[in-house]
């Protein structure tokens, strides 16, 4: 008797998947949504050039003398000769007419009172950069132009199998290519959760001997020494530490927009803000909300991204206009028959490889640590309590400071 082989319509057929990728995840309200699909990636080291972006405030590092202003070197990098500054709520206007990069010094003059009587900064001033007035004429190599950064990702090759047995085939109702249709868009769901997962709690691996490949997410690139943060000092989440995030980011030269953070937390944020909160519908994400705020910070929209996945007692504030989606060259998700010979059933596998962009992660991400638990401050919501301030310091004795809701 002689092996039983079932055939169907896409039997030797390799099927690109993509579509039903993007529309799995446009219909799960989950983090990957943030990350558009961008150019595919060349090696299984996939580097990006780094946006130039650049703050506009420039903090004084030490004590002023001689009309010399110091500064780190990071915020000396974004200064020029010819640049006016004023100082953070004065408006006295300040112009750079000389930079010592040995020193992380800008020489500077006082160029109009404006109704001010400051003529100086001073150690911690915060200055404000409001223009570089350029000569008729300029020719290129006269600006003072800093190099976009490397950074980098790893990519990842993610994997589900469909496997319908002999029995299932004949017991099928709709037809054998139904059968498998429905099978696999189901198995795309968890092709999708496993990305998503990578894109929270990834951490990058070059593929090895001894270790496969793997790509590094939010949390990796947000927490990285030198990235932007906000301790909350297990204070709840609420619009002040939102606010403390957006101004970081905002300094760095970002331009905050997205809050992303557990349901718990979302929960809280949306309390806090219950007055206002814009809340809108949308069907493409079912049982989904977007809820935006206004960042005191700019004045613009700020939108709350509830995000199962995100740990409970951090949040993130981010411009998602460095995240993207990366796939290997030719490599996009994609199926194929893999039935080995003498099965008695079919098998399809899935298969694509990935990695994922975080550019700019140093001035596009704030890390929102140490919040305090959602159940905790949700419980002092119902209460009357409208925020409770903990403060823990050596210097300090611990207090407490309750308002009462109207």
């Amino acid at each position: 008797m002689s092996e039983p082989h079932y055939s169907y319509q896409f039997e030797n057929d390799v099927r690109d998947l993509k579509d039903i990728l993007s529309t799995v995840v446009k219909q799960q309200p989950r983090l990957l949504q943030l990350f558009p699909v961008r150019e595919a990636a060349t090696s299984r080291k996939h580097e990006w050039l780094e946006d130039q972006i650049s703050g506009d405030r420039v903090t004084v590092s030490g004590a002023v003398s001689d009309s010399k202003v110091p500064v780190s070197a990071t915020d000396l990098a974004k200064l020029r000769v010819g640049m006016l500054f004023h100082i953070n709520e004065d408006n006295a206007l300040f112009r750079i007419t000389a930079i010592d990069d040995s020193n992380n010094k800008a020489t500077f003059t006082r160029v109009a009172a404006n109704g001010s009587e400051t003529t100086a900064p001073s150690n911690g001033d915060v200055l404000i950069i409001v223009s570089t007035p350029e000569k008729e004429g300029t020719k290129e190599g006269e600006n003072k132009v800093h190099q976009s950064g490397v950074n980098f990702n790893y990519t990842q090759i993610f994997r589900k199998d469909v496997i319908l047995s002999g029995t299932a085939i004949q017991t099928r109702v709709y037809g054998l290519e139904n059968q498998i249709n429905y099978q696999v868009n189901h198995r795309m769901i968890d092709f999708a959760r496993d990305l998503n997962f990578t894109a929270i709690f990834g951490s990058p691996v070059q593929a090895s001997n001894v270790a496969n490949g793997a790509a590094g997410g939010l949390l990796y690139y947000a927490t990285q020494s030198g990235g932007l943060y906000v301790d909350a000092n297990s204070t709840p989440f609420d619009s002040f530490v939102v606010n403390d995030a957006a101004a970081e980011i905002s300094d760095a030269g970002g331009t905050p927009s997205v809050i992303i953070c557990g349901l718990g937390q979302a929960r809280v944020l949306s309390a806090d803000m219950r007055d206002k909160v814009t809340i809108v519908q949308q069907d493409p994400t079912r049982g989904a909300y977007v809820a935006n705020i206004i960042n005191d910070t700019n004045g613009s929209g700020i939108r709350i991204f509830a995000e199962p996945g995100i740990p409970d007692n951090e949040a993130f504030v981010v411009d998602p206009a460095g995240f993207g989606l990366v796939p290997m060259n030719g490599r996009s998700v994609w199926d194929e028959d893999s039935t080995p010979k003498g099965f008695d059933g079919i098998s399809r596998t899935i298969i694509g490889e990935y990695t994922l962009e975080f550019k700019n992660a140093l001035q596009r991400l704030c890390w929102v640590k140490n919040l305090q638990a959602s159940a905790t401050a949700l419980a002092a919501k119902r209460q009357g309590v409208s925020r409770v301030n903990v403060v823990n310091t050596e210097a300090a004795p611990v207090f407490t400071q309750e308002v009462s809701a109207s």
